[in-house]
């Protein structure tokens, strides 16, 4: 997967119902080109579907918060940066030492391991720590 395949795969994480015209121009792409990556992710197995997420429901795989440090002064910037990393799952601004925090959920470690090379490669990202789920205890 190229970056643009991963931002596209962002997009359609947050809005699996994206019409393909929106999504060739939030990524400055032709419709065509669009629509043939999405077609090629989805051939190649890359997108296994498009689903329903529910309230509550969990992912399968690794699943990590990440705590972000930033010096931006637009922290809108960062968060639109992390918004493009599918493996991000949902952003929030916190309070205290860090001051984003990124729910992560990846297919294993080395995918996992990717993303947060991604994340420490934003501009403005100062440090960052990840803690890794293990057993939720209900």
């Amino acid at each position: 997967m190229d970056d643009l395949d991963r931002r596209l795969v962002g997009l359609l994480r947050n809005d699996g119902r994206m019409p393909i015209s929106s999504i060739a121009s939030r990524l400055s792409v032709s419709r065509a080109t669009a629509q043939n990556r999405l077609d090629r992710l989805v051939k190649r197995g890359d997108i296994l579907g498009f689903t329903v997420k529910l309230k509550g429901e969990q992912a399968g795989g690794v699943r990590a918060i990440t705590l972000i440090e930033e010096q931006a002064k637009d922290v809108k910037k960062v968060i639109n940066a992390l918004r493009q990393i599918p493996e991000a799952r949902a952003v929030y601004t916190a309070n205290g030492r860090w001051d984003l925090m990124v729910e992560m959920a990846a297919a294993d470690l080395g995918a996992l391991d990717n993303a947060l090379t991604l994340i420490r490669s934003i501009d403005r990202v100062v440090s960052t720590e990840t803690i890794v789920l293990l057993t939720a205890h209900k």
